[in-house]
């Protein structure tokens, strides 16, 4: 059944002065299986939203139902939401603690009262699924490259076995390989499982490789909700919040103005390339 989100409101320090409004009158369906794109500017309210959606944050107004829950009813199993509905955090280091690899990914099955085969099955599938080498287990998180301590902490959300996996900024600080190697691993998990992702990113690149929906968000409100190619086509009003379009769209777009009668609806590079040959096609050249 997914989330459930019903005019959602949050209001940081209501007794406050003046009190900051990050969430406005927010309502949206989450259904399974779905991979969603979430964008917006920093102070959007994106990663606030993310944070209520496991009960990490409670609306100051608003519902949200998990598999048709009221998560904040009395009596709801908060400890259960948070292992279906799994969070990473955008900076690794905040989500690791343990003197290991191995152990940090099995501190999650543990908490839940499984038995110790149980939990270390579940650690071992979580890390190859994110490609972390056997030889890293022993390892202290801590020593690890930036990609690798996203990895172990995303296995360690994986070994909870969630049904919702949310992402917040997982390639924030990698080099372009790095980001192409968590994304890809990311989205084959989502191919073979059909886990439902949430992906929190400044990359429109990213998300239009990745997702099959996107939102965007800006001071609080979520202003578009549909598949990428449509979205970016208002890439204009998107500049206006401080985002933009993939960097194809404009090259795309500065062709078709040089006289090219080249297709401008491609959002990645392989499909802009197909376009542009053709167009040269169409031309004779």
């Amino acid at each position: 059944m997914g989330l459930t989100i019903e005019h959602v409101s949050y209001v940081y320090d209501p007794d406050a002065p003046l009190p900051q409004r990050a969430l406005e009158d927010i309502c949206l369906t989450i259904p399974e299986g779905q991979f969603i794109g979430i964008i917006g500017h920093t102070g959007s309210g994106k990663s606030t939203l993310m944070q209520h959606l496991n009960g990490l944050v409670r609306a100051t107004q608003g519902h949200i139902y998990f598999n048709g829950q009221d998560i904040d009813a009395k009596g709801f199993d908060k400890k259960e939401l948070r292992s279906k509905v799994g969070l990473v955090f955008q900076y690794p280091e905040h989500q690791l603690f343990e003197v290991d690899v191995f152990s940090d990914v099995c501190f999650g099955p543990r908490n839940l009262g499984l038995p110790k085969e149980e939990v270390e099955r579940r650690a071992r599938e979580a890390l190859a699924r994110v490609g972390l080498w056997e030889e890293l287990y022993t390892q202290s998180p801590f020593e690890l490259s930036g990609g690798q301590k996203r990895r172990v902490a995303i296995a360690g959300v994986l070994a909870m076995q969630p049904e919702i996996l949310i992402l917040d900024e997982p390639t924030a600080g990698l080099d372009p390989k790095g980001r192409r190697e968590i994304l890809d691993q990311i989205k084959e998990l989502q191919t073979q499982t059909n886990m439902t992702i949430l992906l929190v990113s400044h990359s429109m690149e990213d998300v239009a490789e990745y997702v099959d929906r996107i939102i965007v968000m800006n001071h609080g409100k979520v202003i578009y909700d549909d598949v990428p190619r449509k979205v970016f086509r208002r890439y204009r009003e998107l500049e206006e919040m401080g985002l933009g379009a993939p960097q194809v769209t404009y090259i795309l777009r500065a062709l078709r103005e040089e006289g090219l009668p080249v297709d401008v609806d491609a959002i990645t590079v392989e499909e802009a390339a197909d376009r542009i040959l053709q167009a040269l096609g169409k031309e004779g050249k």
